[in-house]
């Protein structure tokens, strides 16, 4: 394999991932401009250097140098080992996303689990271009629909299934400071 292929391989394990350069060079400890560069074939990097990045994409030093790129079968995880994400400014409104398959490669469903917590701010309504299941494992939240006249109280247990592009707001409920929940998302349909 050559270094070229290497590249391509880090570029598309990292889009793969939805992890942004920065994201992958905050990780992975170099800065973003050196990430760029060996993604794009400007520098050749020292197996030390590769062997960073590899652990910072959550792989092998040796998954890199596989012809098409890493595609395992399968992946086994725990819950605690999910990798934080930034999505959507969400410290800002106290909210925490944790990737639980960044792991796999190619993967068709992105679950997550989400911790939500008292915040200055309240999220304005959102929608997604995928279907989403949405599990409350634990805490009280406020499940809002479409403009809020349609808003149910969940409890640990409770479950939501929601089609794509369904405009949604979730807040704590009462005096609730912590809830948790397990969120999986499909890829986006490819047209």
């Amino acid at each position: 394999m050559d270094l070229l292929q290497i590249s391509q391989n880090i570029r598309n394990i990292r889009q793969s991932q939805k992890m942004t350069v920065e994201q992958l060079a905050a990780k992975s400890g170099f800065s973003k401009g050196f990430i760029s560069q060996v993604e794009n074939f400007r520098v050749t990097p020292s197996l030390k250097a590769l062997d960073k990045i590899a652990s910072a994409l959550g792989l092998d030093l040796s998954d890199l140098f596989q012809e098409s790129g890493p595609s395992p079968e399968y992946s086994f995880g725990r819950l605690e080992e999910g990798e934080e994400v930034s999505r959507d400014d969400n410290l800002r409104f106290g909210i925490r996303y944790f990737a639980l398959a960044y792991r796999q490669i190619g993967r068709e469903i992105n679950p997550f689990i989400v911790e939500y917590t008292p915040a200055g701010e309240e999220r304005d309504f959102m929608m997604h271009d995928t279907e989403e299941f949405f599990l409350l494992l634990d805490g009280e939240i406020e499940f809002s629909l479409f403009d809020g006249n349609n808003t149910r109280i969940m409890r640990g247990g409770d479950t939501l299934y929601m089609k794509a592009n369904i405009p949604h707001q979730v807040r704590l409920h009462g005096s609730c400071s912590f809830a948790k929940a397990l969120i999986v998302y499909a890829q986006p349909r490819q047209e």
